[in-house]
């Protein structure tokens, strides 16, 4: 018998029962995928796909501790369920003590639909986008531009059980659209991306028209040397540079003096203004548009996640407040650890508190600066002041007297997101986004555009 012929509720039910070890948590990750392709404005390739992982997480209490082993695995069989749960008591039992040991959590009501079948994407998904993206190919072709790109769409369906009587289970809907319009001599390349949970809300004809406008921005080209810039920071370039600081505001790890979160001499900068405007950080399962699992589904332990919190319930939380630092990631454990409350990481981050001014309208009160399309390859130069360097990648425009008068050459950047918080002169409005460099793990977002009086434009980068 196949896994695919039982229900996830069930497989999670028996692998429980199979379970000798002290404790037990079992997550079962229903995954259902559709996607199209295209180039050259014709439709490439297009696929439907499914697949089912286990995660299986048993403990086995000590005399110094209680230990933990995880296993998980793809397209497991009933022939295979006992086998896997066995291997987990092994890796427990073979295992020392677990630093991040807690009691497993219990007292969480059960999610009502947690017997019910798993949610399930299909090519359907693209009914109405399909078309329309057809219509934009021929507008576009007419245009003399080229469209490239894909549309992805996932839903995850996730149950988890736990030895404590937990029961709960989340659907996860994922939606990304990228974008890109080329000129027939591939000289000229312009970007445009989009976060949707179920594509009725993303419009190609509006995206054509966006990239058409920046073709037609980058008919005229200058070079501009390396420099510090007055730069206007899209949505989706501020994700990326936010997202990292997001990844990098471990609690423990700024108790321990190891972040720029730490506070010089020890402690944490909890407290501090690290943005000069009134701008705040949080996160929140409920947030309309973004929503995201409202409890702890954690695979492994690891930084500021541990497999002892699973079902921990999760809140809106304010990593930043009008400004100033009031929240650090924690897991109960390192909660303990540091005298920090508890503050699980969400599954998605919006920044707002700025003006309701849209790009356009910050383009034309911009004397003189750049307007950058995107961030790429973003890595970490310095953890103890958050450093990143990255490049800038389809399109970079000079502004003059509130107009778009030519493309630049691309820049290698060195910057910190904490710096770029505090200096920052002003923000606009909030709108959902999709970061363009971390957008494979991380989608849900919702940002502002900002603008920075002096970005740190390195070096000249010669891609595209």
């Amino acid at each position: 018998m196949s896994a695919r012929s039982v229900k996830p509720h069930e497989i999670v039910e028996r692998a429980l029962e199979l379970s000798t070890a002290d404790g037990c948590v079992v997550i079962a990750d229903e995954h259902s995928s559709a996607n199209l392709r295209w180039a050259g404005n014709a439709l490439t390739t297009n696929g439907v796909t499914r697949g089912r992982r286990l995660t299986v997480v048993a403990t086995v209490d000590g005399g110094q501790g209680a230990a933990s082993g995880v296993v998980s695995r793809s397209a497991v069989t009933a022939d295979e369920l006992e086998p896997l749960v066995r291997a987990a008591e092994a890796a427990a039992r073979g295992a020392g003590p677990a630093e991040d040991a807690q009691p497993l959590v219990s007292g969480v009501p059960h999610s009502p639909e947690f017997t019910d079948g798993p949610a399930e994407t299909t090519s359907a998904v693209f009914a109405d986008f399909a078309p329309a993206l057809g219509e934009a190919f021929a507008r576009a072709r007419a245009g003399g531009r080229e469209l490239y790109g894909f549309a992805n769409h996932e839903l995850v369906s996730s149950y988890l059980g736990t030895s404590t009587g937990l029961r709960l289970r989340h659907d996860q809907p994922n939606g990304t659209l990228e974008l890109n319009a080329k000129s027939p001599d591939r000289a000229r390349s312009a970007w445009a991306g989009r976060a949707t949970r179920d594509f009725k809300d993303v419009d190609p004809a509006a995206l054509d028209a966006e990239l058409a406008v920046r073709l037609g921005w980058a008919e005229r080209r200058t070079e501009l040397p390396a420099g510090r810039y007055e730069t206007l920071l899209p949505p989706t370039a501020v994700a990326d540079l936010l997202i990292y600081q997001y990844w990098s505001a471990s609690g423990r790890d700024a108790v321990e003096g190891r972040t720029v979160f730490s506070q010089p001499g020890g402690g944490t900068r909890l407290g501090d203004r690290i943005a000069e405007l009134p701008l705040t950080l949080r996160s929140d399962p409920d947030e309309p548009g973004l929503e995201s699992a409202p409890f702890v589904l954690a695979h492994s332990s690891g930084g500021d996640e541990s497999v002892f919190d699973n079902g921990l319930p999760i809140t809106a939380t304010d990593w930043i407040r009008e400004g100033e630092l009031s929240r650090l990631t924690t897991t109960r454990h390192s909660a303990g650890l540091t005298g920090l409350p508890v503050a699980p990481s969400v599954d998605n981050l919006i920044l707002d508190g700025g003006d309701d001014r849209s790009l356009e309208e910050m383009v034309a009160a911009t004397e003189r600066g750049l307007l950058l399309t995107c961030l790429w390859y973003i890595r970490e130069v310095d953890p103890a002041t958050l450093l990143l360097t990255g490049l800038t990648r389809d399109g970079v425009y000079l502004v003059e007297n509130g107009e778009v008068t030519a493309e630049v050459n691309n820049f290698r950047f060195n910057e910190s997101p904490v710096g770029l918080l505090k200096r920052a002169t002003e923000a606009g409005r909030t709108e959902k986004t999709l970061p363009r460099e971390w957008g494979d793990w991380f989608t849900r977002a919702a940002m502002p555009a900002l603008r920075v009086p002096d970005f740190n434009m390195s070096s000249v980068s010669q891609g595209v």
